[in-house]
């Protein structure tokens, strides 16, 4: 699917690399507007879906793998959807001074398959300043399924995390890009000792940090049937679908508009119209 384009440019293979219990691709691909978009694709083994849904969920714990993130607090949550509204900053390199986040979040699941949706929203009471900056336009989403192990023995001990992000961090994108390419597989790297570190955590009779118990409350990924789709979505469609290759993608930026985060740039046409589309490919296929 990542060939799949409409007159625009293609996604790029941007790295390919692997331990001895992980593998790990990228791509990257350049609109002509707006920040560059990134898919990647990991699979580690010897860990369930659930444990790694948890683990990006755990603010608590986040810290202890990824020495970027320097403040976290929930400021919003919902016991009966598990959506949470967090406030984050973030630490970054030479190329980029601190940067703020309001995120809203939820989680949709079908079966073992989670679709972990994240997207900037407006917060108002939370007040702006000049440093941190506040990151406006954010989008961090991935599926997190059980694959066969590559041990060859059958086994779905393994999981696949599929990942699509795009934020504007209000730096030129050539610079931004340089910063990616650096950091990229040593943050990559921390991910797989901070599950471990994460597994071992659990063995223990530590109470759960409450961004986990909101991770448990899923939504069945069926209630999107009562969605309604544009009738001009699929001339929308067509113009711009090239941004988002991936059917599991356009599900997510559904969800997002189901539950309220989605406020960007990106239209209501788009989305749906996107996801029938795919939705078409996916049946025909079969």
């Amino acid at each position: 699917m990542l060939q799949v384009k409409d007159k625009g440019p293609a996604w790029q293979q941007i790295m390919n690399r692997s331990t001895a219990t992980m593998t790990y691709q990228a791509w990257r691909y350049e609109p002509e507007t707006g920040p560059t978009a990134y898919c990647s694709r990991t699979v580690t083994e010897d860990v369930t879906p659930e444990l790694m849904r948890d683990f990006f969920w755990d603010d608590d714990f986040r810290p202890k793998w990824d020495d970027m993130l320097t403040y976290f607090k929930t400021l919003e949550e919902c016991p009966l959807t598990g959506t949470m509204i967090v406030h984050w900053i973030r630490k970054f390199p030479f190329f980029c001074s601190d940067r703020e986040y309001i995120i809203g979040r939820r989680i949709w699941e079908s079966g073992r398959t989670y679709f972990c949706v994240t997207k900037g929203v407006p917060y108002p009471s939370v007040p702006r300043h000049s440093k941190p900056r506040r990151v406006d336009l954010y989008h961090s989403s991935w599926r997190i399924r059980p694959v066969e192990s590559r041990k060859g023995d059958g086994q779905m001990t393994a999981v696949e995390v599929v990942l699509f992000h795009n934020e504007d961090m209000g730096i030129p994108r050539e610079i931004a890009k340089i910063g990616v390419r650096q950091g990229m597989w040593g943050a990559v790297k921390k991910v797989e000792p901070g599950v471990r570190a994460y597994q071992m955590a659990r063995k223990s009779d530590a109470p759960l940090s409450r961004s986990v118990l909101m991770a448990r409350i899923n939504t069945p990924l069926s209630d999107l049937g009562s969605l309604e789709i544009p009738s001009d979505a699929e001339e929308v469609a067509t113009k711009t679908q090239g941004g988002f290759p991936w059917r599991w993608v356009i599900v997510g930026g559904a969800v997002a508009l189901a539950c309220g985060l989605d406020r960007g740039a990106v239209s209501k046409a788009l989305i749906f119209g996107v996801a029938r589309r795919f939705g078409n490919l996916g049946k025909r296929r079969h």
